[in-house]
This record gives structure tokens, C-alpha cells and sequence, in this order.
């Protein structure tokens, strides 16, 4: 009797030793101190994105997926007016990231994202690209107006067409485009193509270039700085996941990922 007594203090000791210890019970899927939201979220979510913004994006997307397992990030990149576009007509878009708060305002006042959703995570400037060498001879904002240069520019309905507008009226120099790109990467391949002697893009966008092209910095470009707004689709299919996306753009880690490609804070 004693002999069964002392294997049963025994095995109550080891199962209070078992529960007090960090080891995860039989079948949890979290390491000691992982975050439980993390296995939570599970499913895919389309993040419609500025098309400046596909390198970050790109690297952001892969390190939420590697944060959150159970949760597939689909990428699409286009000028911040036509993903508007998109959207409005009903693209399952989960998150929008605008180049400019112009573009994001728009679908607040359709009611297709909540009107406190948005958060500002970064800004951008124009820069001049040219092809490698700058062949043109490129020196200033008013150098593009010769007429000897073929300039490309965005729409004035895309955010850097927009931004070119503003810079524009502020200098009164007066461009004559041989192009207006619905996005800026469309600004950018023509440019590195050297089907363009000059484009203006993003600082970030020459940046990302590598040396494909040149980048001329103006003084004028501060008459206009970009914000970018990303927030949920109202109508996300996984709610969940599209917060926790936008939360992890808008957080350290995101922010880090942007200011490194040379975005400026909001």
C-alpha cells in the first residue's frame, strides 16, 4: 500500500511539474511566447497598391506571409486612379494604398472605406530620371521644357501627374509631354528605355532603378509632397487580416521597410 501510495505522489508531482513548466500542451501549433494572433489569421487578402510602391510592397507582403503562415497576400499594382477605378466597380480589393490622399478620399466618400480607416505611413517627391549618362543634358526642372527633349510625364489624374501639375503652376514653367503614363513605372520604363530623353517619377523610383537611370533632384519638387494613405476595403472578404496587414505597414517594421527605400515619414 505505501509502495502504491508513493508512485501516486510521484506521478501528482510530475504532472504539477508538467503544467508549471513553458512546453505547449499536445497539439498547440504557438512556440512558448508566440503571439496567438498570429495562427489565428488564416486566408488570402488582394491589396490593391500605388504602383510606387511595388518594391516595398513586395518585400512587405512576403514578411507578413512569414509572420502570419495561414495568410496569403495577393499584390496588384497600378496607378492609384485606376485601382480607384477598380475598386469602385467592384474589384474584391481587402486594402487600398493610395500615392495620395486625393485618391483615398474618394472611396471614404463612396463609403468604400471608413472614414477614420486610413493611416498615413509615408511621402514621396519627384526627381527627375534620365537615361544613364544623362545624354540629354539635363540640369534643372526648366530644362524640360526644351524643346530639343522628349519628356514624359504622368496623367494628371495619377498622384505624380498630379504632383507634376502642382510644381508646374508653381513655376510657371509650361511642358509640352510627349507622353502622359497611367502609372509612374510607365514613366520610368520609357525613360530607361531611352525611348524618353526624361521623366518625372519618384526619388524612390530612381532609387529602386538602380543605375538604369540617372536621378536630377530639383528645389521645386518640395512645392509638392505626396502623402500615402493605406486602409481596409469596408467590403474586405477577411477583415481580420486586411487590419492586421495595414497595422503591420503602419507599424516599425513597415515604416523601416519604407523609409529604407527612401520614403519620407507622413
Amino acid at each position: 500500500m505505501r509502495r502504491r501510495l508513493a508512485a501516486l505522489a510521484l506521478g501528482a508531482a510530475a504532472l504539477l511539474l508538467a503544467g508549471c513548466s513553458g512546453t505547449p500542451a499536445a497539439g498547440s501549433s504557438n512556440p512558448p511566447g508566440a503571439d496567438p494572433s498570429a495562427s489565428a489569421l488564416e486566408g488570402s487578402i488582394a491589396v490593391y497598391a500605388a504602383a510606387s510602391l511595388k518594391q516595398t510592397f513586395t518585400d512587405l507582403a512576403q514578411r507578413f506571409e512569414e509572420a502570419h503562415p495561414g495568410v496569403t497576400v495577393e499584390l496588384t499594382f497600378a496607378g492609384s486612379s485606376d485601382l480607384v477605378t477598380q475598386i469602385t466597380e467592384g474589384a474584391p480589393a481587402d486594402v487600398f494604398a493610395s500615392a495620395d490622399e486625393k485618391n483615398m478620399t474618394k472611396l471614404t466618400d463612396a463609403g468604400l472605406v471608413a472614414p477614420d480607416a486610413p493611416v498615413d505611413v509615408a511621402t514621396n517627391v519627384l526627381e527627375i530620371a534620365v537615361p544613364s549618362g544623362n545624354p540629354g543634358g539635363v540640369r534643372s526642372f526648366a530644362d524640360l521644357a526644351r524643346p530639343d527633349l522628349k519628356v514624359v510625364v504622368c496623367a494628371p489624374q495619377v498622384p505624380c501627374g498630379s504632383a507634376t501639375a502642382a510644381i508646374k503652376r508653381a513655376t510657371g514653367v509650361t511642358l509640352t509631354p510627349a507622353s502622359e503614363e497611367s502609372s509612374v513605372t510607365d514613366v520610368l520604363g520609357k525613360v530607361s528605355s531611352g525611348e524618353a530623353d526624361a521623366g518625372l517619377v519618384y526619388v524612390t523610383d530612381v532609387a529602386a532603378a538602380g543605375g538604369a537611370v540617372d536621378g536630377i533632384p530639383f528645389p521645386e519638387s518640395s512645392e509638392a509632397v505626396n502623402t500615402y494613405p493605406i486602409a481596409p476595403v469596408s467590403a474586405s472578404a477577411n477583415p481580420a487580416a486586411a487590419r492586421e496587414f495595414v497595422d503591420f505597414v503602419a507599424g516599425p517594421d513597415g515604416r523601416a521597410v519604407l523609409a529604407a527605400a527612401g520614403f519620407g515619414a507622413p
